[in-house]
């Protein structure tokens, strides 16, 4: 008996039902009449009606229903309408079979794998054959007609996330690597991959296969890109790079349009993106119904690109339709910033220019804010600074613009950043001397500052520690070497003018009217006065909190990550686990794609989360083949033992390397460092005349 789900209408075709629980995947059937939603705790078809969703079966049977419900991941047969697989988080791979007259739909189960099974993928044409890829590193393939596996694929590697028959190549299919590789497979070659190249500069969630252009594969990862590649010629070439704002988790080619590509998140993200890969900054249309992480994304008919599934962790199973789809181009402020051959800057906004100014203080006054809520005064009684007026009373805040005081906050700040910081972290660790310090806290040398852009270096950090009685943050003026002294000649500020017979200017004081308007209105002195005597550092815990969102909400993980470290524990209680990992993992990233590799290191040993403490020993497997029968090397000598040759001979020399040695991941051909970076001056074909063109990096 069919069983009328809650079905909702909005704008148009888009509909949506609400599922029983979240939803880890989803597949259409090959006619999209029906489509099946799995997870850890729902595994149900429903059918797609004019006008909505209608449940049509629930697989999970049983009073306990085993692991093998549990599902990561589900495809549904494009030859046979019956016949679904699952990849179950203990390891299995199951099939089922609607066709059955029992409840129990399971029809086969396999058990080879040794971890959690990450995808499955039928073969496009071949109706028996099924293709697995699990944590543990291993891809299985399956004939449906046996009991067992018949192929075992080695990616030499931590886990498989994605594999993916390919569309136009009956015999290869393409693997995806947690170590940010991607391999290409014969599947009756299971000895050695035919093709591999590193994707990625962290791991590769996602692949998949052009449906009309025989070469082209796209992968998304946790570096926030997806890449086109194209196969079809010797050397894999990225001819497309498109930068997302989180990891991807899933990404599926659209029908019928050659450059269009659908994509979701991870994690933070709701929204699922289309983009056009020639215009790679700005999607072309985005789906905003999602309240939590899409989960799974799939077109609903291989040559209709109009309407797209999808469902999500806020336990919703969507049918968008193209046409009710947000384009955020129409709403793109049109900015731009240009930088001239003579160090001239121009910059073009729609809106005015005093919100771009105000930003330019931000992070320093956002700085001195959190010393005065987390120190301590030296003095806490008054001091001629404190600028009261002449009846004890506060200056108003009101009394001045914004453009007054923002003016005043950029002068400030320029000449006082520097102690306003040391000064935090030194009351921070004055404050917690009668504290129990936790991992290294409080005795890291972390640096911050702005950045100097540099033709050879973009990107770059200096790290300067300085021996003390006790370790402190000590955060430099500029984070680069200068090349030559910034000599600044601001303006005269121009005299705040009031009128003697303000009640808030009198006497004597009439004076003090020519100083600046942070002369009259001391942010910090009044902010002293109001918080410190009165409120503990735990008052503003909440506050700060929500800065943190806002940095990271508007993609400064640098300024949340580095209030992260300097605050530690006393910030740490007030935000999820979560949320920090990929404040941590998102800063970690975006060092590492500009090769900041120590500062990367010193964020990992400096966090407090332990998913990102353990990333340092993450990965530390070494795999090496012999360089002449490509085969696994299983001992820890020079001799392979397959072929009984040398492994390790320099291809200029001949002779064996015993010490550093340096191969090209494309023929893996290699030798001594000086002996082949010598060669690549003068030739740049591999030494061992294979005729692969190397290049050193």
């Amino acid at each position: 008996m069919e069983k009328m789900s809650r079905v909702s209408t909005i704008g148009g075709r888009t509909v949506f039902c609400h599922l029983d629980a979240p939803a880890n995947a989803i597949s259409v059937c090959r006619d999209a009449t029906q489509v099946v939603v799995a997870g850890r705790n729902i595994f149900k078809i429903y059918g797609l009606e004019e006008d909505g969703f209608v449940e049509r079966l629930n697989l999970r049977v049983g009073r306990k229903p085993s692991l093998n419900f549990s599902c990561a991941d589900v495809m549904w047969h494009q030859m046979e309408e019956n016949l679904l697989a699952t990849a179950a988080t203990n390891g299995a791979v199951v099939t089922w079979n609607l066709a059955r007259p029992c409840r129990n739909k399971q029809e086969q189960l396999f058990t080879e794998h040794k971890r959690t099974v990450n995808k499955v993928c039928f073969h496009p044409t071949e109706v028996n054959m099924l293709l697995s890829g699990s944590q543990d590193g291993f891809m299985k393939c399956f004939d449906l007609r046996k009991k067992e596996s018949v192929s075992t694929f080695s990616g030499q590697s931590e886990s498989v996330r994605d594999v993916q028959f390919s569309i136009k190549d009956y015999f290869t299919f393409a693997a995806s690597f947690e170590n940010g590789n991607v391999q290409l497979w014969d599947i009756r070659r299971p000895d050695r991959y035919e093709r591999m190249f590193t994707a990625h500069t962290g791991p590769v969630f996602c692949c998949d296969w052009h449906p009309e252009d025989r070469g082209w594969l796209a992968t998304g990862g946790r570096d926030k890109m997806v890449k086109v590649w194209d196969m079809s010629t010797n050397c894999v070439k990225e001819i497309y790079c498109v930068q997302t704002i989180a990891s991807v988790a899933r990404v599926k080619w659209r029908p019928e349009r050659r450059y269009h590509l659908a994509t979701c998140s991870m994690m933070v993200d709701h929204n699922i993106y289309v983009w056009d890969v020639r215009r790679p900054f700005i999607p072309f249309a985005t789906f905003e119904e999602h309240k939590d992480v899409t989960t799974g994304i799939v077109w609903r008919h291989q040559h209709d690109p109009y309407y797209l599934l999808s469902g999500s962790k806020d336990s919703t199973l969507y049918q968008h339709m193209f046409k009710d789809a947000s384009r955020p181009i129409d709403r793109a402020n049109p900015e731009g910033l240009c930088f001239g051959l003579f160090g001239d800057l121009a910059f073009a906004a729609k809106e005015s220019l005093m919100s771009v100014c105000f930003c330019v203080i931000q992070e320093s006054t956002t700085w001195t804010m959190l010393r005065i809520m987390f120190s301590e005064p030296a003095n806490p009684s008054l001091s001629s600074n404190h600028n009261l007026n002449k009846s004890g009373n506060l200056p108003l805040v009101n009394s001045f613009s914004m453009k007054e005081m923002s003016t005043a906050l950029n002068e400030r700040n320029k000449e006082n950043r520097q102690d306003n910081l040391h000064s935090l972290e030194t009351n921070l660790n004055n404050n917690d001397e009668n504290e129990e310090t936790e991992g290294s806290e409080g005795q890291a040398e972390y640096l911050f500052g702005d950045a100097e852009l540099d033709d050879d270096d973009l990107y770059s950090m200096e790290h300067d520690n300085q021996a003390a009685e006790e370790p402190e943050y000590l955060l430099p003026q500029e984070a680069f070497p200068l090349r030559h002294e910034i000599m600044d000649h601001p303006s005269a500020p121009e005299p705040v003018q009031e009128k003697p017979e303000s009640p808030h200017v009198s006497g004597s004081e009439a004076e003090s009217t020519c100083l600046t308007s942070m002369e009259s209105f001391s942010l910090i002195s009044v902010s002293q006065l109001l918080f410190s005597p009165h409120l503990p550092p735990k008052f503003f815990c909440p506050i700060v909190k929500k800065m943190l969102c806002y940095y990271a909400k508007q993609g400064d993980v640098q300024m949340a990550v580095s209030v992260l470290i300097v605050l530690g524990k006393r910030i740490r209680k007030e935000i999820d686990e979560l949320t920090q990992e990929h404040w941590y993992m998102s800063y970690i990233d975006l060092l590492q794609r500009f090769e900041l590799w120590n500062v990367s290191n010193e964020v990992i040993k400096l966090s407090t989360c332990g998913a990102i403490m353990c990333l340092n020993q993450a990965s530390t497997t070494l795999h090496i083949n012999c360089s002449n029968c490509k085969r696994p090397m299983s001992n820890k000598g020079w001799i392979c033992d397959r072929c009984h040759q040398c492994a390790s001979v320099c291809a200029v020399c001949h002779h064996v390397v015993k010490g550093l040695f340096v191969w090209c991941q494309g023929c893996s051909h290699g030798g001594h460092l000086e002996h082949v970076m010598e060669w690549l001056k003068q030739s740049k074909h591999c030494p061992a005349g294979c005729g692969h063109l190397c290049e050193y990096t």
